[in-house]
């Protein structure tokens, strides 16, 4: 998969900082982001409302000495107390019903619905200060000459829609963190935004349905109260070109609102493809597109947590069984296989747990138990089960080894190098065997275990017990030896035909040529009585 150009922001822009900032901090940046592009929006809509009333829709001049008072006194005096003092009072009395989210509580459900509806309540500020604009301006107009009050009420409520519309996408922007912390703990019961399909069908209409209702109305204007060519031209270019920028401006926003959760999503997807488990996103969008960002969070924690349960089943059975079971349903019954088999079994146990306390024998264990387990790994076999101070090892069976006798006889070794040099408190006899046994899955349906079961398993117990008697602790049977390659075979001498325990057969007994070589016997070997 292509990795993703757009820069990593988890609130889709970099402007919106981060969900870890202090509270203090995103304070400021969600005041300053509401503030700032609110006035300078409201003072774009006013100047389009002065340029559209004086110089393009058609109607009585506005420019004249009888408007003077109104177009040089009550507008700016009006626009600097009513937008500017209101603007500043909307925004900073939202921040105070949202002191929660920039003081790091809790957010209740009905704080949720708040942030929620945040946007929507600075718009209906904005739509209240429009409307009173309206009705003075019109009222003002009027007074002077009942001819100007179409021109005006169309031009200020044009005005006011249009810059309603952005307010409310750059404030749903702006408030992306507080959103954000409000969908932490889940989206609320009730709904509390526009959905998407909702959304976008406000953009038309106040992008693109109110500024071509307005050219309707102009025509119809020109119909009541004819208009020169030129003027009507001149209206409808200009409200057209308005209508194109508009339109194009609000789709934009509308669109970038709607891809940054789908950026976000996508970039989760592409940690979760190269193994990176962790992946998560940051919810702050109140429609759909948050639901898929919830979705992708629930995903990944399922993912995360079928890991976590595949690891442990794996420290339990063994990874490459774990592994098995994954890829196919397991049954009960096995198949027969070619296995070698490697048992350890402590010299002196008892002697240990009586001198020693529990908590230290466990941990003295343990120490034991890692070192074999790292050696049957690092030579491809599996530590099948623990029994006690003992360990059954398989080489061979899930997986199958190419050279899996060889396997065994030289983690055998190298697990006895090691316990000499990291174990030292600990000797331990080691058996190893090879043979036809069958291994699967043996138990009841409800619970079952996978395992070997033959005569290699009886037999690399009991060579686990003669190793204890013998130079080096370690034994194994000539059929062991005999099936490895020449390289391992060589390292290995048989020494005699014994019968073990239990079997009727003799087993040829094979010791490591070093261990002949040095005739030495750990002084703490416990002889076996057969």
């Amino acid at each position: 998969m292509q990795r993703s150009r757009v820069p990593s922001a988890p609130l889709g822009s970099w402007l919106l900082g981060s969900t870890d900032e202090s509270p203090r901090r995103r304070r400021i940046r969600v005041q300053a982001l509401l503030t700032a592009p609110l006035l300078v929006t409201n003072l774009i809509g006013a100047v389009l409302a002065i340029v559209l009333v004086g110089f393009v829709v058609p109607g009585p001049e506005i420019i004249h000495p009888e408007f003077a008072w109104i177009n040089f006194i009550a507008v700016p005096v009006f626009i600097g107390c009513v937008f500017l003092i209101g603007l500043l009072w909307g925004t900073k009395r939202l921040m105070r019903d949202l002191r929660w989210a920039t003081e790091d509580h809790r957010p209740t459900e009905q704080n949720q619905r708040a942030a929620l509806r945040g946007p929507w309540r600075l718009t209906r500020v904005q739509a209240v200060l429009w409307t009173a604009a309206l009705i003075t301006f019109t009222t003002m107009y009027g007074i002077a000459d009942p001819d100007t009050i179409p021109k005006v009420l169309f031009t200020v409520a044009f005005s006011g829609i249009t810059t309603c519309a952005f307010c409310y996408l750059l404030s749903e922007f702006a408030l992306r963190p507080i959103a954000a912390r409000a969908l932490e703990s889940g989206a609320p019961r009730k709904a509390a935004v526009l959905g998407l399909t909702g959304r976008t069908i406000l953009v038309w209409l106040l992008g693109s349905g109110v500024p071509v209702t307005g050219l309707m109305l102009v025509a119809v204007f020109s119909f009541i109260r004819p208009a020169s060519w030129q003027a009507l031209a001149t209206a409808i270019l200009v409200i057209g070109g308005i209508t194109l920028c508009v339109g194009l401006g609000l789709t934009y926003i509308n669109i970038r609102s709607a891809a940054a959760p789908i950026r976000s999503v996508r970039r989760g997807m592409e940690q979760v493809t190269r193994g990176d488990l962790t992946a998560s996103v940051v919810v702050y969008d109140g429609t759909e597109l948050g639901l898929l960002q919830t979705g992708f969070n629930r995903m990944a924690e399922g993912l995360r947590e079928r890991e976590r349960i595949r690891d442990l089943f794996g420290r339990h059975v063994g990874h490459e069984v774990a592994a098995n079971a994954v890829r196919r349903n397991p049954e009960l019954g096995g198949e027969e296989r070619d296995v070698a088999v490697l048992f350890v079994d402590v010299i002196g146990s008892t002697t240990i747990a009586a001198t020693n306390s529990p908590t230290a024998v466990v941990a003295l264990l343990n120490r034991f138990f890692d070192v074999i387990v790292d050696e049957v790994d690092a030579h491809g076999g599996f530590v099948n089960k623990f029994e006690g101070d003992a360990a059954l090892a398989i080489f061979g069976a899930p997986t199958t080894l190419d050279d899996h006798a060889g396997s065994a006889l030289a983690a055998a070794r190298k697990i006895q190098q090691r316990l000499r040099a990291e174990v030292p408190e600990v000797s331990a006899g080691i058996g190893v065997a090879a043979g036809i046994a069958v291994a699967g899955n043996v138990g009841a349906r409800e619970r079952f275990e996978y395992t070997v079961i033959g005569d290699p398993v009886n037999e690399a117990a009991r060579l686990s017990e003669v190793a204890k008697t013998v130079p080096g602790n370690l034994a194994a049977s000539g059929r062991a030896v005999a099936a490895a390659d020449s390289a391992e075979a060589a390292q290995w001498s048989i020494t005699e035909n014994i019968t073990l325990r239990g079997r009727l057969e003799q087993t040829e007994l094979a010791i490591p040529c070093d261990a002949l070589e040095s005739e030495t016997t750990p002084a703490d070997s416990v002889p076996v009585q057969p």
